[in-house]
């Protein structure tokens, strides 16, 4: 299934603790998302799904995810139907290994493009 990776203006990725969750981009957003961090050695920290707007925020608090902060987070998000939520978030754990969160969705996995 192809989807749409959100990025921000100027076409960046956008940092997880500074993007605009007040923006109505954001309203009603329900889907999946990919946070990763930029070290010398690039890696995905956490893939959930949910109301985009709350998980960010969560995350921004969540001091396991913000453990990485050294390395600069990013975060990248799709609008995804909900009932196809599951099968996409286990997907993407299964492709990308993310350093934080052990408990994904048991779902048959729906592929999805990466974001990168």
């Amino acid at each position: 299934m192809q989807v749409t990776w959100n990025r921000c203006d100027g076409h960046i990725w956008c940092k997880l603790n500074t993007v605009d969750l007040t923006d109505n981009h954001f309203d009603s957003m329900t889907g999946v998302y990919v946070i990763w961090h930029s070290g010398n050695n690039p890696k995905t920290v956490r893939v959930g799904q949910g109301f985009i707007k709350d998980r960010i925020a969560a995350h921004r608090l969540d001091p396991e995810v913000q453990a990485y902060k050294q390395h600069g987070l990013f975060v990248t998000w799709a609008s995804i139907q909900e009932h196809l939520l599951d099968g996409v978030e286990a997907y993407l754990a299964q492709q990308l290994n993310p350093l934080v969160g052990d408990r994904f969705p048991n779902a048959p996995s729906i592929a999805v493009n990466l974001p990168w």
